[in-house]
């Protein structure tokens, strides 16, 4: 049935309880920020991830790092022997990925098929910055091979970690949480609501692809415990929950 939800993402996967990495990831961060090694943490368990969910890493596959930054997570699709593009607006590209293959792409004004076509799409912490998140998960299926798929992971708003550097002010609301946040603290902020960065909800994005005419989801869960995740399917509970949501999504066929 058009538009129908396929939650294939909640059937259970068996994983260690030695898979979970939000422990290690918030002692990485308290000791050393998040430094190149904590990006690289949450890179090497999301391939993981991905691989469980199916997808198949190599020569033939077309990867592109959408919303690169440095390319730590590319550079990891790179070892695994996928033929990779990095995009992002500014090249920032580390010195080891320097040389590889780079579109500029401004995600909220451009249009995404000139990037071409590839069998994995990574959007790694990008799309709570995006303006049109909507229009974005409306147009991303045209980069999508046939049986393509498509890594999103994003900090969903209400999560501890929801304001970023200004968490947990963010509880206190997009319109001033970040202004006491500046009171209280006196720190340079880089982040700011509605300019840089948008509240998203689970919730909603999960409806926006149910309604979806062009995609559907494989898998869903919670990106630093993905063993959890039939968290994902617990209304507003997930959205305290889930400190970073993480879908990966595939082309609706066509009916």
């Amino acid at each position: 049935m058009a538009g129908t939800l396929v939650l294939e993402s909640l059937l259970p996967v068996p994983q260690s309880a030695e898979d979970m990495i939000i422990h290690k990831l918030i002692a990485r961060c308290l000791k050393h920020g998040d430094d190149s090694r904590f990006y690289l943490d949450q890179a090497l368990d999301a391939i993981r991830w991905i691989e469980q969910s199916g997808v198949t890493l190599g020569e033939s596959c077309r990867a592109l790092d959408l919303g690169c930054g440095h390319g730590i997570f590319g550079a990891e699709l790179a070892k695994h022997g996928c033929q990779v593009t990095f995009a992002d607006a500014n090249n920032i590209l580390s010195s080891h990925v320097a040389t590889s293959r780079f579109l500029t792409v401004n995600l909220d004004h451009d249009d995404v098929t000139k990037l071409g076509e590839y069998d994995l799409v990574v959007c790694s912490n990008v799309f709570e910055h995006l303006a049109k998140a909507d229009e974005f998960l409306n147009s991303v299926h045209k980069i999508l091979s046939p049986q393509g798929r498509l890594y999103l992971s994003w900090t969903n708003w209400l999560s501890p970690w929801g304001g970023h550097e200004f968490s947990p002010f963010h509880y206190l609301g997009p319109r001033r949480g970040h202004l006491i946040y500046d009171k209280w603290m006196k720190r340079r902020r880089k982040h700011t609501p509605f300019q840089n960065l948008f509240p998203t909800y689970i919730g909603r994005t999960l409806l926006a692809i149910r309604r979806s005419s062009t995609l559907t989801i494989i898998r869903a869960a919670p990106r630093y415990y993905t063993e959890l995740s039939f968290l994902v399917r617990i209304p507003i509970a997930r959205e305290f929950l889930t400190w970073n949501c993480a879908l990966l999504l595939g082309k609706k066929p066509v009916a």
